[in-house]
C-alpha cells in the first residue's frame, strides 16, 4: 500500500493522520517465511518537519505463527510496533545525509511512502531474539530428538570437559592394557 506524502512534504507545519490496512499474509526474517495470523490497522501520523522533510510516527499489532527455538513447538507471537521515521522528498539535499540514511529511506518510492515495506524493516527490527513456548521449555534430546517437555529419555547425555582430557591422561598412563 502506497501513501502519497507530497501534500505533507510541501506544506509547512502540515499534519496528516491515517489509518491504513495491508495485505500482508506473511513476513520473511532471515530466510524463513512466517504466516501474519492477526493484523491491526496502522496508526500514522505525518508532519511536516521542514521543507521537503516528514516525521512518520506510527503504530500496528501483529500476531505471527512461529516455532519454539527449542522445542519447535507452533507459537503464536505477538509484536507491538511503534516507530517513529524522519523522511524527506526525493529533490531534497540534505548536507547531513549520507548512505546510511539513505538506506534508511528504502521503504520511500519518490514522494510515496511504501508503509508494507515500512512495516517490514520494523518487523525485523523488533524481531525477539529468543522465541519460546515456555519460559521455561526444555527443548529436544541432542540424541534421540524427544521433545523434553513431554517426558524425559534414556539417552546419555553426559558430554565430557575436553579440558579435562589432559588430566585423564596423566591417570591412565601409567596402567598396562
Amino acid at each position: 500500500m502506497f501513501i502519497n506524502l507530497t501534500e505533507v512534504l510541501t506544506s509547512e507545519d502540515k499534519v496528516l493522520t491515517m489509518q491504513t490496512e495491508t495485505d500482508m499474509k506473511e513476513v520473511t526474517v532471515g530466510g524463513e517465511v512466517f504466516e501474519i495470523l492477526e493484523k491491526s490497522p496502522v496508526c500514522l501520523t505525518l508532519t511536516n518537519i521542514g521543507k521537503g522533510r516528514a516525521a512518520v510516527e506510527g503504530q500496528a499489532e501483529i500476531m505471527l505463527a512461529m516455532k519454539c527455538d527449542r522445542c519447535l513447538k507452533p507459537v503464536e507471537e505477538k509484536l507491538v510496533l511503534q516507530f517513529s521515521r524522519e523522511v524527506h522528498a526525493p529533490d531534497v539535499y540534505l548536507e547531513h545525509m549520507d548512505e546510511e540514511a539513505e538506506d534508511d529511506q528504502s521503504f520511500m518510492d519518490g514522494y510515496q511512502l511504501n508503509v508494507e515495506d515500512l512495516l517490514n524493516n520494523e518487523i525485523i527490527i523488533n524481531w525477539p531474539s529468543k522465541i519460546l513456548c515456555k519460559p521455561d521449555c526444555r527443548g529436544i534430546c541432542m540424541k534421540c530428538g524427544r521433545n523434553l517437555n513431554t517426558g524425559t529419555c534414556e539417552c546419555d547425555t553426559f558430554i565430557p570437559d575436553p579440558r579435562m582430557s589432559v588430566i585423564k591422561d596423566i591417570f591412565y598412563a601409567d596402567k598396562e592394557v
